[in-house]
């Protein structure tokens, strides 16, 4: 059967073709744009099912929070970096992830995200070798007890993670990682490139603390040396015995700081229980990481909004890519596609419909005002900042322009929802929010 016959709801295909772009060209238009040929092609079947269930077991992970998130009454999971990572707490009749947000803009938030692996590169040769592996430039950068937002592409310019990098000390740096596994990728590069490195997963999980009364609650933790932290920096600190790195980052756009706890299995439940006894005059709740608020700040959720199929040109990160560094994996692909451009962009939406207050369990389907599919949601919620739904969309660049309409397809319509192309972030576009400086107002 051709493609053009088959239903769009059963059917996908490497170009990701659509009949209605099919029955169009019929009638002697011109093919519509497609969305970037894939080799593993995005599922854009509408199949989600509420009622599955995730099965515990020892093929994936626990991490060392597993316990004391269950104790704060955490009931969704989802499998990150094979570990398993919390994502509901509040219950839908007490308000779901709507009120985490609530919690997480008002008052202080703690966040377990251990699933943010921690892989070490140590040697001689790091800072050279870690060079090797990411697009920016290591040495002009980022000095030692600094951290910053990183890519690391495969040859082909795909990207491969994006994770905040720690240089924790001259010859050492962690790569705190998001959901692919950075740390075979990197012994396999080394096994040929032959740097005097070692480079395995070491025991530190990290928990985020965020919010806006996060300052207060890590002050009284940790003393007013954190009001000096500047935006992406480290202290190295203790937590009455615990040894802990201390970053001023986080996942949410909010004022934040990741604790990285070391010899965490050990450890765990000392700290946890530290931080919470600290929290309770300011209101702490223990919450998932808001992708409500990720959104709205425009941070990108690697193997949703990008994978290795994807380039940062096409996602919003060209700004990574230095070409004045002498070598780095993927710079010439990485050259090559900047020069001819790109087929595909993830755009910002605004859309209607009723508010989105879970996460998207598919692909949802993005049309052009008459109906003919161009591309798919990649994320989705509903803003409380701006009352109305957000999404990250991927498209052909034809469809990119700011101000383009275009139709979204959710479940919970009878019809496709109107939806306008915006820029991102959504909110608090020059980060303002995180960045703010504390250092007048210590004691």
């Amino acid at each position: 059967m051709a493609p053009s016959s088959i239903p769009i709801k059963s059917h996908v295909s490497k170009t990701i073709q659509f009949p209605q772009a099919a029955q169009r060209s019929k009638a002697k238009r011109s093919p519509l744009p497609q969305v970037k040929k894939r080799n593993v092609p995005i599922n854009t079947r509408q199949s989600g099912n509420s009622e599955a269930r995730m099965l515990i077991s020892t093929r994936v992970r626990k991490s060392p929070y597993w316990h004391l998130s269950q104790q704060e009454g955490c009931w969704a999971y989802t499998v990150y970096n094979h570990m398993y990572h919390p994502r509901a707490y509040i219950s839908m009749m007490q308000g779901g992830l709507m009120k985490e947000y609530e919690y997480l803009t008002n008052h202080v938030t703690m966040w377990n995200v251990a699933v943010e692996r921690q892989i070490q590169v140590k040697g001689p040769d790091a800072a050279d070798f870690v060079n090797l592996l990411i697009t920016r430039d290591v040495h002009k950068r980022l000095p030692v007890n600094m951290c910053r937002y990183v890519i690391l592409c495969n040859q082909e310019g795909g990207i491969i993670n994006d994770p905040v990098l720690l240089r924790v000390a001259e010859d050492e740096f962690w790569f705190s990682i998001s959901d692919s596994d950075v740390a075979l990728w990197a012994q396999g590069v080394n096994a040929f490139a032959g740097y005097d490195v070692t480079i395995q997963e070491i025991d530190v999980a990290p928990v985020q603390i965020q919010g806006p009364k996060s300052v207060k609650l890590m002050t009284k933790l940790f003393g007013s040396k954190v009001m000096n932290i500047p935006y992406y920096g480290l202290l190295h600190a203790k937590l009455g015995r615990l040894n802990v790195v201390i970053s001023r980052t986080g996942f949410s756009g909010e004022v934040g700081y990741e604790i990285y706890l070391r010899d965490a299995t050990r450890n765990a439940d000392e700290m946890w229980n530290a931080i919470k006894k600290a929290g309770e005059q300011f209101n702490l709740r223990v919450i998932a990481p808001s992708h409500i608020r990720r959104l709205e700040a425009g941070i990108l959720s690697y193997g949703q909004d990008m994978d290795i199929e994807t380039n940062p040109y096409e996602v919003g990160l060209g700004w990574q890519v230095d070409f004045s560094k002498d070598d780095f994996i993927g710079k010439a692909a990485l050259q090559e596609i900047k020069r001819k451009g790109v087929q595909q962009k993830l755009v910002g939406l605004v859309m209607g419909g009723s508010p989105i207050t879970w996460y998207n369990e598919d692909f949802w389907h993005v049309t052009t005002r008459y109906g003919d599919q161009v591309g798919y949601v990649s994320s989705a919620f509903w803003s409380p900042t701006h009352n109305t739904n957000i999404a990250l969309a991927m498209v052909p660049v034809t469809y990119a322009k700011i101000g383009t309409s275009l139709k979204v397809t959710l479940p919970a319509e009878d019809a496709p929802v109107k939806a306008k192309v915006v820029p991102v972030p959504f909110k608090d576009p020059h980060k303002e929010i995180p960045k703010q400086s504390f250092r007048k107002t210590a004691a």
